[in-house]
């Protein structure tokens, strides 16, 4: 004995009077359909048991529903934050999501995008590599035609969509309020070189300095900065045993500022009473050091939420609407979170 055959669009259709391309157009949520349309559309898919058949859909459409992702480090907290954001957003759209991570290697991130191409993804959300200098393999898969947006790190020289946080402004209230505090003595450990987010860190570190006429002295620099604490602490401890040592520290990451915190403690300097410290990110950890560390937010979710609907956006988008927009850089505002790494004005000892 035959079992009944499974539901169709046909039959949604049929039931509400309308067409077999609007129903589906429905289904998908495509904004030329009215709110009511779906609406009903639903309702009536919910009442007939109807299932999409993803696989079918897929083929007809050449789109595999699979995004892909390069992310420099998969450990650090603030790639998980991203991570959610995308994953919310693709899993609503019913995309599944592959994850690789580049380790910062030039090398590895070819792979990767090779691996990711080799699974049919329809589009890539990518975190630039420290290392990689030669983008030709991004632009490989963009003549393609397949979709690409980047986040986290401005990417010069390529067409693309791209997300990231206001990392100049994030650095200069972060200095500004140093500046504000008290403090002249004000050292930056700045990010390897040849990344935006170094970049225009430094950049607003300087500023904030430069706007209340303090000057820029390049001995409160330090270059080359990653995330690894213990080499971190190590550059710290130096700096922080010069005759004329920082009274306050703006580090260009988390990790940086909890050495720097480890430097001080090992030299037996009271934070804050004798040093001030801002990282940068709210890395969750910032919150349970001992003093808690204040940092500027780089909100990681919202990165990769805004990142995940711009890429499916491109993805869905039927040629018969007209070419691409033109290329959209999304800035999302720094903000301070100020704990007990810097001191009430009332109680500093400057």
């Amino acid at each position: 004995m035959k079992g009944k055959s499974p539901a169709t669009i046909k039959d949604i259709a049929i039931v509400l009077g309308i067409s077999t391309s609007t129903v589906s157009r429905a289904l998908q949520d495509h904004p030329a359909i009215s709110k009511k349309t779906k609406e009903k559309v639903w309702k009536e898919a919910k009442r007939i048991n109807y299932v999409p058949n993803t696989l079918a859909r897929s083929l007809r459409q050449k789109r595999s529903k699979t995004i892909g992702v390069v992310i420099p480090e998969v450990v650090h907290f603030f790639f998980s934050t991203v991570i959610s954001g995308i994953e919310d957003v693709a899993y609503e759209k019913g995309y599944s999501v592959i994850l690789t991570q580049s380790n910062e290697e030039y090398e590895r991130e070819k792979m990767n995008i090779s691996t990711l191409l080799n699974h049919r993804v329809d589009g890539f959300l990518i975190d630039v590599a420290r290392d990689s200098k030669d983008l030709s393999h991004i632009e490989m898969i963009q003549k393609r035609g397949t979709p690409v947006v980047f986040f986290d790190r401005l990417v010069s020289g390529l067409t693309g969509d791209q997300v990231v946080v206001n990392d100049f402004k994030g650095a200069y209230l972060a200095t500004d309020h140093l500046i504000n505090l008290g403090y002249t003595r004000i050292a930056h450990l700045a990010g390897p070189p040849g990344l935006s987010i170094t970049e225009d860190r430094l950049e607003g570190y300087k500023k904030a300095l430069m706007d209340k006429k303090l000057g820029i002295d390049e001995n409160m620099i330090v270059h080359g900065v990653g995330v690894d604490i213990d080499v971190t602490r190590k550059i710290a401890f130096e700096l922080l045993s010069r005759r004329h040592r920082p009274q306050a520290i703006f580090a260009v990451n988390d990790p940086a500022a909890v050495g720097t915190l480890a430097a001080a403690q090992d030299l037996g300097i009271k934070v804050p009473d004798e040093l001030a410290i801002i990282g940068f990110s709210n890395w969750q950890f910032t919150e349970f050091t001992n003093p808690s560390l204040s940092t500027v937010d780089q909100p990681g979710y919202d990165i990769g939420h805004q990142a995940a609907l711009l890429l499916i956006e491109e993805i869905e988008r039927d040629e018969e609407e007209g070419p691409k927009a033109p290329d959209r850089t999304v800035v999302l505002e720094a903000s301070l979170i100020l704990r007990r790494s810097t001191p009430k004005p009332e109680s500093m000892i400057i």
